[in-house]
């Protein structure tokens, strides 16, 4: 018999997560039945978006979430014993699967890169930061893109796309050490927001010309700084709004409307499920500029299953530099 090890959320969250809020559960899983593979997870994935999501579940579920996982023991020839699969089956050390909602990773994949990155630069993450700069913001050469938790799994791939698409690019990060980071993955301009004396006044500096797309992951006092500087038919895509995901009572800002009005932007929410029947696509053109040296990744890996939920909430507190990870 394996034994699965799982972290569930002991209850919802109030405020910010804290190390209470989970706890880990083992259970031993049955035999296989024809048809069935039993996979291991290798790396997790911890990002912003479970702390909303973490609303639809259950008090006593296990926690949302992906992995990329190592089939141990198949009776479906479809998923030998030893390939590597994308799942979102939670934080869980192994699962058992009929085969639906695996995800091989790309054939084409490079023997010198992580799998890891299926997590991060070459997965959700990467396709959201493809997916949302591309289809929303629509950046054309010579324009400026404005991009905030720029440092972070999706931030620094929308940067780096922006840039070989020939624009200016414009980030913000919580850090000195980050902003070092976005000069080095070729942002032209960033700051840290959380030293500036006026966060418009930064952004005029940064960009004087303005803005001609903007990819938000923070919302909240940002936003507000941001949009009256957008420029003339600005396009701004919606991502996250991290600074608000703790909040029970959502904030009051400015009214944005004349803004949305006078300088006639589009502005738009997304997720990327919108674009699933792309993935491959995505994926591979992301693959492609890594092993070109044109995209460039960081990861933040926490070591040991049982650090995961101090791994999710040093996260959300923007510890992590690029895509935060944690290795089983």
């Amino acid at each position: 018999m394996v034994v699965s090890k799982s972290w569930t959320m002991v209850k919802h969250f109030v405020g910010a997560p804290k190390p209470e809020d989970f706890k880990l559960i083992e259970k031993e899983l049955p035999p296989l039945k024809d048809g069935e593979v039993l996979l291991e997870s290798e790396f997790l994935s911890v990002d912003p978006y479970m702390r909303p999501y973490s609303r639809q579940k259950k008090e006593g579920d296990v926690m949302i979430g992906s992995q990329v996982a190592r089939v141990i023991e198949s009776k479906n020839s479809s998923f030998p014993v030893g390939g590597y699969y994308a799942a979102y089956s939670g934080w869980t050390t192994h699962f058992i699967s009929d085969g639906q909602g695996l995800n091989a990773l790309p054939a084409s994949w490079p023997k010198s890169l992580p799998k890891s990155l299926a997590l991060g630069t070459v997965g959700m993450p990467g396709l959201t930061a493809y997916f949302g700069l591309l289809e929303l913001c629509q950046p054309k050469e010579g324009e400026v893109v404005l991009v905030n938790c720029a440092a972070g799994a999706v931030g620094s791939v929308v940067g780096q796309i922006a840039k070989i698409k020939g624009c200016k690019v414009v980030g913000s990060a919580g850090s000195d050490e980050k902003v070092k980071y976005l000069k080095e993955i070729g942002f032209d301009v960033a700051f840290n927001y959380k030293t500036v004396d006026s966060l418009e006044e930064e952004l005029k500096k940064a960009s004087p010309e303005g803005y001609d797309s903007y990819f938000e992951n923070v919302g909240g006092k940002f936003a507000d700084a941001a949009i009256p500087q957008m420029n003339t038919f600005g396009r701004i895509a919606v991502c996250g709004a991290i600074s608000q995901y703790n909040d029970d009572v959502p904030p009051l800002g400015p009214y944005i409307q004349t803004y949305m009005i006078f300088k006639q932007l589009r502005m738009e929410g997304f997720l990327v499920h919108r674009w699933t029947n792309r993935y491959e696509e995505g994926q591979k053109q992301l693959l492609q500029w890594v092993s070109e040296g044109k995209l460039k990744y960081h990861e933040h890996v926490t070591n040991g299953f049982e650090n995961m939920p101090a791994g999710f909430i040093g996260m959300l507190q923007g510890e992590n530099i690029g895509k935060a990870i944690i290795k089983v």
